[in-house]
């Protein structure tokens, strides 16, 4: 069966899914175009953070998760994606191109996938006490492997509690950073605005109590003496490298086991303290006795519904 060239209508659909990627602090550092009869995935150099992300791994994870996405959209439509990460040598900027590939229909796995976009979000707020179910967790260790990464679940108070020990101490560094709580508060919104982290989307603030470490979005408080949460599921999700294509592959992970979360009907946030602080990142792999690297760590479990926070209009990430 021949392949027809993508058109832009099929930019649109695949824009649209990609746009509702997840990013550190919702900066949304992406671009997309047609270009011979395929779909372009950039990174907008103008949108990287310069304290937090100096070197560009967030924006990386954040184009993967915005690529998984559009494969997602196009595979739902019957016109699945062949992918190839970073196709030119000489433009860096250029993450992702996606040509048609044989028309088919979707799987229902796509299906399910596709149709939980709009309803993943980072959701900051106490989880209920609740476990998750052990198909569950198999189902988000899986969608890592599917995407070449892997995913590992921290059971028992052991293992979370010397996580949260990592995390505090990359946490404290971050806070000690004027220049990086000043990037923060700049991204940090107190209205509607199309891109950044609105204070209604911050957990409640923080405690000494506290096991994990959480972003000062907003200083509303809760009941004194209560635990954030006494006992909660925490993943670590790494890729085999390190290498700006490792880390486009676990972006593209990442997005596949928080869609596979959503679609469970779990709740999810994710935490990069550890990740940010390359001393941290390095204890975090030795903990694990990983030869990968760690690139992010999620919080998983159930939570009250939330909203997803605001996205640029595709006017302004579809570009020539």
């Amino acid at each position: 069966m021949s392949t027809s060239p993508y058109d832009t209508a099929a930019l649109r659909l695949a824009a649209a899914a990609a746009v509702r990627a997840p990013s550190l602090l919702n900066s949304q550092p992406w671009l997309l175009r047609l270009r011979d009869g395929g779909i372009e995935l950039l990174s907008d150099p103008g949108r990287q953070l310069t304290v937090a992300d100096s070197g560009g791994w967030a924006v990386r994870i954040a184009c993967g998760a915005a690529t998984y996405n559009a494969r997602l959209a196009l595979a739902a439509n019957g016109t699945p994606a062949e992918v190839v990460l970073r196709p030119y040598v000489d433009r860096p900027e250029v993450v992702a191109r996606l040509t048609p590939g044989t028309p088919r229909p979707p799987t229902y796995a796509e299906l399910d996938l596709h149709a939980a976009i709009p309803h993943r979000y980072s959701n900051r707020r106490p989880f209920w006490p609740d476990p998750v179910p052990k198909d569950a967790r198999v189902r988000l260790i899986e969608a890592a492997r599917a995407e070449g990464c892997w995913l590992d679940l921290l059971v028992g108070m052991t293992a979370l509690s010397g996580f949260a020990q990592i995390a505090r101490s990359a946490d404290q560094v971050l806070r000690r950073d004027p220049m990086y709580q000043a990037e923060f508060a700049a991204w940090t919104h107190a209205d509607s605005a199309a891109d950044g982290v609105p204070v209604t989307a911050g957990g409640p603030a923080a405690e000494p109590q506290d096991l994990l470490p959480q972003r000062a979005f907003t200083d509303r408080r809760r009941a004194p003496g209560r635990d954030f949460e006494p006992e909660p599921l925490v993943g670590i999700l790494g890729s085999a490298g390190d290498r700006p294509a490792d880390q486009l592959i676990a972006g593209q992970a990442l997005q596949h086991v928080l869609l596979t979360a959503t679609d469970a009907g779990l709740a999810s946030s994710m935490m990069s303290q550890p990740i940010e602080v390359p001393a941290a990142r390095e204890q975090l792999r030795r903990a694990l006795r990983r030869s990968g690297t760690p690139q992010i760590a999620l919080r998983i479990g159930y939570g009250d519904p939330g909203r997803p926070t605001p996205r640029r209009d595709l006017d302004d990430v579809i570009v020539r």
